[in-house]
């Protein structure tokens, strides 16, 4: 099916193209969902721009456009309002049609990219050897919910976890643990264990002069090959990654120990990179130091400014890292967009690294880079977010929390509950609230942590979704009707709210493209919940299962049908499940 939007621009060129010649064929209609049914269905907004190119009132361009617009197929009505505004109120027939084909399609509507690209995307990123803190959260989820939305529109996603598994930490951490008799068996530590020995260790490097020298050496030890430092850093990212692992599975995030490429997977390859900047003349010295300067930055005196590849002692740093891994990418694996989900503060770093791709020609053209950054999440007094005695919150200890909690509302709300089903549910809406929280902010943008808001069943929540879902397909279980039975029947939207409630269903093809795009989830999470709220109003007015026509019954009840579906795929995207009981 072509989505309505879709149809009605192809529409409005054929009706340009008549007006104003064919220049202007490819002018956006600039068409969006009418904020308010008295303005119709869909509105217009492209006479006010066009106007001023052809010098002429913007009611005029407008005048001009309707009376070349073929639309009697799909809109019983064509006006103009205000300074040129173009209403369009869609015909009853077209509407239903255009319903129940989607009601129809497995997609509900969404196409598949064509042709589709290849697209990596880069998130979580965590340490070797630390636990997952509060900081992993949203890059994790954001990262998520971008990948799982694109390959649903058919594109070939490539999850990149660029694991920080390399550099003078390692020294530090392996130095300090083969000082201890025995603590070279890493096999029975777990993260908070090793955790505590970097913590340590780190220590030790501040106050001992000494341990920070022998450190720095088996760094070079490492770097070199040598096999006793090798295999108990292999131990090390083991266990960690089985933590990872833990909670991304805890999480429901799509990322695998397959999807791991990490920091030290580029260390023989960083030399190369080092020698192809200087061979395309973009490698300068810097104070002891191999740098770039990437075109248009300046520091603080005006001066342009650099960005170290090397260090004066050889060392590699994040940037050259940066660089071998997007050449990989865009080499390799052959990629049309990469994406990398990071929080704010590295936005310089990216487009630094962004500028000097660019600038010796490692990434086509027509490859676009995107940094996807955010925000942090801040505590009640909007300072970050962190433990009662002020330390980090460890993601582990949050989601115990969020299931912890999430158990007893469910607890409370159904005491009879069986206790494993329980616990179903409150594995659902507690991780589903902690991810939604997130989510349905926009990213760019801090937000307060909330408990009690984000666990709420009122407003625009996790919970109040997934329970909108559960209501609906309690309709079918009272009525003890299939909704596959209902396969042919037509929607006739003919009630204000159940028209509101289509032409809301009728946008969802719309709303992914758009967050595609944008890469924004909180438009997706806005949607869903408008489209929660259209199905309350409708369910308030419009009879389903006391309905007496059966024509009409059939109708509502597949529109409703039609609406669980859309929430349970969109709140899939988020990486939010759904239960069929609450």
């Amino acid at each position: 099916m072509s989505d309505t939007l879709t149809t009605l621009a192809a529409r409005f060129r054929q009706a340009l193209e008549a007006s104003f010649g064919q220049e202007y064929a490819e002018t956006d209609p600039n068409l969006s969902p009418a904020t308010n049914p008295r303005f119709g269905d869909y509105q217009a907004n492209l006479a006010m721009g066009l106007a001023k190119k052809l010098s002429m009132n913007p009611r005029q361009a407008a005048q001009i456009i309707i009376e070349n617009l073929e639309v009697s197929d799909l809109c019983e009505k064509v006006e103009i309002a205000g300074p040129g505004f173009i209403n369009l109120h869609l015909t009853q027939s077209f509407l239903n049609d255009q319903i129940t084909a989607q009601a129809e399609d497995e997609r509900l509507g969404v196409p598949l990219a064509s042709p589709p690209e290849t697209v990596i995307v880069d998130y979580s990123s965590p340490n070797v050897a630390k636990e997952m803190h509060v900081g992993h959260l949203r890059s994790t989820i954001i990262g998520d919910a971008v990948a799982r939305l694109l390959d649903f529109q058919g594109h070939r996603v490539i999850r990149q976890n660029h694991v920080g598994d390399w550099g003078t930490q390692f020294g530090m951490l392996i130095e300090h643990m083969l000082d201890a008799a025995g603590d070279n068996d890493v096999s029975s530590y777990s993260v908070r264990d090793l955790d505590e020995r970097y913590q340590q260790a780190k220590r030790k490097f501040d106050s001992d002069p000494g341990f920070a020298e022998r450190a720095r050496r088996r760094v070079v030890a490492l770097q070199g090959g040598d096999e006793a430092s090798l295999d108990l850093w292999r131990r090390l990212v083991g266990e960690s990654y089985r933590h990872f692992g833990e909670i991304y599975e805890r999480l429901g995030v799509l990322l695998t120990e397959s999807d791991v490429r990490g920091e030290s997977s580029y260390n023989e390859v960083l030399a190369k990179v080092v020698e192809d900047l200087s061979k395309a003349s973009a490698l300068h010295e810097s104070q002891g130091a191999q740098v770039v300067f990437p075109e248009g930055f300046r520091d603080r005196e005006g001066e342009p400014q650099a960005m170290i590849v090397r260090k004066s002692d050889g060392g590699y740093l994040y940037a050259t890292t940066d660089l071998a891994a997007a050449r990989y990418r865009a080499g390799e694996l052959h990629a049309d967009r990469i994406i990398y989900v990071t929080d704010a503060r590295q936005a310089q770093h990216f487009a630094m690294v962004f500028q000097t791709l660019r600038q010796v020609g490692w990434v086509r053209p027509e490859v676009q880079l995107e940094h996807l950054p955010f925000g942090a999440i801040l505590g009640p007094n909007r300072a970050p977010f962190k433990t009662r005695e002020g330390g980090t919150v460890k993601l582990i200890d949050l989601l115990d929390e969020a299931l912890r909690r999430a158990e007893a509302i469910i607890q409370e709300k159904d005491p009879d509950l069986p206790a494993d089903q329980r616990r179903e549910i409150a594995r659902a809406v507690g991780i589903g609230a902690l991810k939604y929280a997130d989510l349905s902010n926009d990213r760019i943008k801090d937000y307060i942590f909330d408990w009690d808001r984000m666990l709420s069943f009122e407003g625009n929540t996790a919970p109040y979704l997934q329970n909108a879902y559960v209501r609906i397909r309690s309709i079918f279980r009272k009525g003890e009707v299939d909704p596959s039975s209902l396969a042919g029947s037509a929607i006739t939207a003919r009630e204000q709210p159940e028209r509101r409630l289509a032409l809301l269903l009728l946008q969802f093809a719309q709303v992914i493209d758009q967050v595609a795009r944008t890469l924004e989830p909180h438009r997706l999470c806005n949607y869903l919940y408008d489209l929660a709220s259209a199905y309350h109003k409708f369910y308030e007015t419009c009879p389903v299962l006391r309905e007496g026509d059966p024509a009409l019954r059939a109708s509502r009840l597949r529109l409703s049908d039609l609406t669980s579906r859309a929430l349970r795929q969109g709140l899939n995207l988020l990486g939010i499940q759904t239960v069929e009981r609450m």
